[in-house]
C-alpha cells in the first residue's frame, strides 16, 4: 500500500471472481508493428490470434462485469512437441522434464494474451499486479490463460 492509500478491490456478489479459459492454438508471442509508408499495420497472424483469445474470453466472461481494479493473471501456453524428437525425448517433454526455451518468448505470449484481453475481462492491462507466464510441451497445443479479482 503506497502512501497510505488503499487499493480499490472490485465486490462482484462478495466473492472473487475467477475466469478461465483455454484457447486451442499454437502458441505465438505478439508480434511488433510493421512501419511501412502507408501506416502502421499489425501483422495477421497476431490480429488472428488475438481474435482468437479476444473471442473466447468473452465467452468465459458469461456477461460479468470487467475488473476495475487489481488483477492477478496466470498464463499457461502449451507447445507443440516437434515431430523429428525421438521417444524418448518426447516422453520427457510430455512429463515436463525437458521445457520450451525457445521461441516464442514467454513475455511476448502474454503481451498477445493481455492485449486481447483488454476492455473483456479488465478495462486495461495495466490493472494485472501479479503475472505468471509458464510454458509446456504437450500433446494439445494451446494457450490456458487464468484472471482473479475481487475478495
Amino acid at each position: 500500500m503506497d502512501r497510505g492509500r488503499r487499493a480499490r478491490k472490485v465486490q462482484v456478489g462478495g466473492a472473487a471472481v475467477n475466469i478461465e479459459f483455454r484457447v486451442p492454438i499454437v502458441p505465438i508471442g505478439k508480434a511488433r508493428a510493421h512501419v511501412t509508408a502507408r501506416g502502421t499495420f499489425t501483422p495477421t497472424k497476431t490480429r488472428n490470434a488475438e481474435a482468437a483469445v479476444a473471442l473466447i474470453a468473452k465467452g468465459a466472461m458469461n456477461g460479468r462485469q470487467i475488473a476495475l481494479g487489481r488483477v492477478i493473471a496466470a498464463i499457461e501456453a502449451v507447445m507443440p512437441i516437434p515431430a523429428s524428437w525421438s521417444k524418448a525425448k518426447r516422453q520427457d517433454a510430455i512429463s515436463s522434464v525437458v521445457r520450451p526455451t525457445g521461441r516464442p518468448d514467454a513475455d511476448n505470449i502474454s503481451k498477445l494474451v493481455l492485449d486481447a484481453c483488454n476492455g473483456i475481462v479488465y478495462a486495461d492491462d495495466s490493472q494485472i499486479v501479479d503475472l505468471t507466464v509458464t510454458k509446456f510441451y504437450g500433446t494439445e497445443p494451446g494457450i490456458t490463460a487464468r484472471f482473479q479479482w475481487g475478495e
